[in-house]
C-alpha cells in the first residue's frame, strides 16, 4: 500500500500495538487509514514496550493481507525516547507510512528519515505535533518533504506547557489554530485532536464541527463508533458535491465563451469559490474501495 494514495484522510483510527484481537477489527468500522499504536496506547515500560512489538509487527502484517485496500500505519516511540531505535525493527515497507510522535524540529525528522534509512525504508511520515517546540516550529517541520500528513495533539501539548485540558479547549485553541495554518501554508493534511469521551457523540461532534472550521481535513479516533461521525463532519456531503460539480462545469462554459467573470445560482464567483469546489470534490478521490 503506498501512502501517496491516502490523499486527505478523513478518519484515521487507532487501536493498542499490544492488543491483536483489537487491530483485526478495525476494519469493521470502515475509517480511512488505521494505526497500530506502540507509543500511547502501550505501557510505558521496557518489558511492555518490549512485548508488543512482535505482536504489532505480526497483526499489520495480518491485517494488510485482510484488508489490502485500508493504509495501515504503525506510531512508534517519539525519536528522542529510549524506545524508538528497537520499534524501528517492527517496520516494513508495505505500510502506509509510519506515525511519528512528538516532532519538535526539521532537524527531529531528518534524524527519523536518516533511521529509516539505515533499515532500508522510506516510508512517509505523518507528524505528530504535540509540543510547545512542534506547534512554534509546526511550519518547518511541515516543509520537510518525508512528511506527508500531520495531528495535533491536545493531552500531550496542554501536559508540556504545564497547563490543564478543559471541556470547552480554549487552552489549546491558539496551538490548533496554528498547526492547521501551518498545515495549510505547506499543503499538508492535518488531522484534529482525539475526543477521548468515548460514550458522548455530541460531544466528538461539536469538537469536530470546531475542527473543521478551522481547516482540519480529518479526525483521529480511538474508538469505532467515532469513524462515521469523523466522515459525516469532514466529508463532503452529496448537496456539497453536486453543487462543486455544477459550479466548475459552469465555469468551464463561461470561459469557453471567453467570459472572465460569471455568476452562479445569483452570486458572482471568484477564484476562492472555485479552489473551494475542486476542494469538495478531490475528497472523494481514492475513497472508493
Amino acid at each position: 500500500m503506498s501512502g501517496a494514495r491516502l490523499a486527505r484522510p478523513r478518519s484515521l483510527l487507532f487501536a493498542p500495538g499490544n492488543r491483536a484481537d483489537l487491530i483485526a477489527k478495525l476494519p469493521r468500522a470502515q475509517p480511512d487509514a488505521v494505526v497500530i499504536d506502540l507509543e500511547d496506547a502501550v505501557p510505558g515500560t521496557p518489558e511492555a514496550k518490549a512485548a508488543a512489538r512482535p505482536v504489532a509487527r505480526d497483526a499489520a502484517r495480518d491485517l494488510m493481507a485482510a484488508a489490502p485496500h485500508l493504509p495501515v500505519f504503525l506510531r512508534v516511540n517519539a525519536p528522542h525516547s529510549p524506545y524508538f531505535a528497537e520499534d524501528l525493527n517492527v517496520l516494513t515497507p508495505e505500510l502506509a507510512g509510519v506515525v511519528i510522535p512528538k516532532l519538535e524540529s526539521a532537524a527531529d525528522v531528518r534524524l527519523v528519515v536518516n533511521a529509516l534509512a539505515t533499515h532500508g525504508l522510506n516510508l512517509p511520515l505523518l507528524a505528530g505535533l504535540e509540543t510547545g517546540a512542534g506547534v512554534w516550529n509546526a511550519h518547518e517541520i511541515l516543509r520537510e518533504d518525508a512528511v506527508r500528513w500531520a495531528y495535533f495533539g491536545a493531552e500531550d501539548y496542554t501536559t508540556d506547557l504545564g497547563g490543564r485540558r478543559t471541556p470547552g479547549g480554549l487552552e489549546v485553541l491558539y496551538a490548533r489554530s496554528q498547526v492547521a495554518l501551518a498545515a495549510r501554508l505547506t499543503g499538508v493534511p492535518a488531522l484534529d485532536i482525539v475526543v477521548t469521551a468515548l460514550n458522548d457523540p455530541e460531544r466528538f461532534r461539536e469538537d469536530g464541527v470546531l475542527g473543521r472550521a478551522l481547516g482540519y481535513a480529518g479526525k483521529l479516533c480511538i474508538h469505532p463508533a467515532q469513524v462515521a461521525l469523523a466522515h459525516d463532519l469532514f466529508g463532503a456531503t452529496d448537496a456539497e458535491r453536486t453543487r462543486a460539480h455544477a459550479l466548475l462545469a459552469a465555469a468551464h462554459d463561461a470561459a469557453a465563451q471567453g467570459h472572465g467573470a460569471f455568476s452562479f445560482e445569483g452570486q458572482m464567483v471568484d477564484e476562492p469559490m472555485l479552489a473551494a469546489a475542486r476542494a469538495i470534490l478531490a475528497q472523494e478521490v481514492g475513497r472508493d474501495r
